[in-house]
């Protein structure tokens, strides 16, 4: 489908931002990476060969006598028995000595057929978010293992950094999507009605404000349990009504502008006078909001989760890792990492919404 002229104005413009396109490219880069964390950062191998078969263990669940074991449990691939099994193509000589059996396989001195011998991919990141390596003391400093060392769980940081990410902007990007649609829709009908309808929204929308969500939070958590989607309908409950003001304003100008008038003479319905005509020129004031919405939204997130009131417990949160970081001041990688996630996704989103702002503002124009 082409483009239109007034779009591909807009995308130029946007183009023409410099830091609000690179900001774009980087976010885009680094949302696609956590999207995949499966493949990224993860405890399980991505591809298996086991006896000329594949198998995609970061995805799907294989028992452990599918590579020749006794346990119909899922396989613990990173226990050397496991391993052994895989590459000598399932041979009992595994349970005595695996890691001298791996070494005979690719030796060539374990009489293992080629046909039988099997391989794995790890991940770049071995370890998954929930993945606790007992190894040394916790939290521990970064090495060549863990990159970002480890919290006070032994659970590698840059693993929960990853997933983490991924939750958070995928949370974000559901209730921002959502509370704007809202928000917008209510803003519009009250503003080009106006009168007793924005009258009576009005009431409504002071005494939504003045109820404390906070505690609607807690005593929801403390009946339902935590869950991200309770947590997403919640966010939403009490999200919705930010763009509500600016939207309103907006029709409230516009309503009596000489286009409208005119529509309304012609006989065009409400519904199209409001989304498809004044909506377009109240998207500049919108989008003026939006980063507020966004950043408010993942600092909202973040604020629960340091609280304890955020996601379940054990999920990969960017707000406890705030809380471990203050538990934890002899680590202060923890805080470190923690504060850079922060600043860096916080800082590409506005300056992305930035440029769109801009770009739909047709008084301002890059070259």
């Amino acid at each position: 489908m082409a483009m239109s002229e007034l779009n591909r104005r807009r995308w130029r413009n946007f183009r023409s931002n410099g830091r609000a396109f690179w900001s774009l490219v980087i976010f885009s880069v680094l949302f696609v990476v956590s999207m995949f964390a499966e493949i990224v950062a993860n405890d399980k191998p991505i591809l298996v060969s086991y006896r000329g078969d594949l198998f995609v263990p970061a995805y799907r669940f294989y028992p452990e006598t599918a590579f020749g074991g006794d346990f119909g449990t899922e396989a613990i691939y990173r226990d050397e028995a496991v391993q052994c099994l895989i590459v000598s193509g399932g041979r009992e000589e595994c349970w005595d000595d695996p890691e001298g059996y791996i070494e005979a396989v690719h030796d060539g001195s374990a009489g293992v057929p080629k046909a039988e011998q099997g391989w794995m991919i790890w991940p770049p990141v071995p370890y998954h978010f929930r993945t606790i390596n007992n190894v040394g003391t916790a939290p521990s400093a970064p090495d060549g293992d863990h990159w970002l060392g480890t919290d006070d769980t032994a659970r590698d940081v840059l693993a929960r950094v990853i997933y983490g990410f991924r939750t958070s902007i995928l949370f974000t990007l559901i209730v921002t999507v959502v509370a704007s649609s809202i928000g917008i829709a209510a803003g519009a009908v009250q503003g080009y009605f106006g009168g007793r309808t924005d009258l009576i929204f009005q009431r409504v929308l002071e005494i939504w404000a003045s109820t404390p969500s906070l505690y609607v939070i807690i005593i929801l958590f403390a009946i339902l349990g935590r869950s991200f989607w309770l947590l997403v309908f919640v966010t939403i409950l009490f999200g919705w009504p930010a763009l509500v003001g600016v939207v309103r304003a907006e029709f409230l100008r516009a309503r009596n502008f000489e286009y409208v008038r005119a529509a309304r003479a012609l006989g065009v319905s409400d519904r199209k006078i409001m989304f498809r005509h004044i909506l377009p020129n109240a998207m500049v004031a919108t989008l003026t909001m939006l980063p507020f919405v966004v950043t408010g939204t993942i600092s909202g997130l973040a604020a629960l989760d340091y609280l304890g009131y955020g996601l379940p417990a054990g999920a990969a949160s960017l707000g406890e890792m705030a809380l471990q970081a203050k538990q934890n001041l002899q680590a202060p990688w923890l805080a470190f990492t923690a504060f850079f996630t922060f600043a860096i996704m916080l800082s590409l989103l506005v300056f992305v919404f930035e440029g769109i702002r801009d770009a739909f503002d047709p008084r301002k124009t890059f070259r």
